[in-house]
């Protein structure tokens, strides 16, 4: 099922000055928990660890913008970004970047999330995959290996507040 949800949703066609990769995860919480932090547009920071704040104006929908604040030790203080997709039915998110004070130039990712059984329990496999141009004075691999990074790390931290959310109130979160 997983190349069939990376063909069908995942499919990036990059640039010769762009690098492209898909990271898969696979999460011991329910669908509907984990979907219900990643489409939070407007709250990243519930998961994102490197977030500090974001700021949205108006309604959550497609087209929205905001204004995310990064912590410090990484190579950039903000990120404006835009909301390009975001199907409930289906749990994909899209996001593109607009700009910051970073060298993410052209940055576009796509979340999804699957309902999977882990260990006989309800789990969620993740997938995320981006497209990026790659910046001058830099390779391909530096530029995937450093956008990579961060999606594990993000990734990782999903993982981490959905199962501890799912153990605190197992019930909550059935299917």
């Amino acid at each position: 099922m997983e190349t069939q949800y990376i063909s069908r949703h995942h499919k990036h066609q990059p640039k010769q000055n762009q690098c492209t990769s898909v990271l898969v995860k696979h999460i011991k919480a329910p669908i509907n928990l984990v979907w219900s932090l990643v489409r939070r547009f407007d709250q990243p920071q519930k998961y994102k660890p490197f977030v500090s704040r974001c700021i949205v104006e108006g309604d959550l929908k497609i087209g929205s913008v905001r204004e995310v604040n990064v912590k410090s030790g990484l190579p950039a203080t903000t990120s404006t970004e835009m909301l390009e997709l975001l199907d409930d039915d289906e749990h994909i998110l899209g996001v593109k970047i607009l700009g910051g004070d970073h060298r993410l130039k052209n940055y576009y990712s796509v979340i999804t999330v699957h309902p999977e059984m882990i260990d006989g329990r309800p789990g969620t496999l993740v997938i995320e995959s981006f497209v990026v141009d790659v910046p001058n004075g830099n390779t391909n691999e530096e530029t995937c290996y450093f956008v990579t990074a961060l999606i594990n790390c993000n990734l990782k931290s999903l993982a981490d507040v959905s199962e501890r959310m799912a153990m605190q109130d197992p019930a909550k979160h059935v299917i």
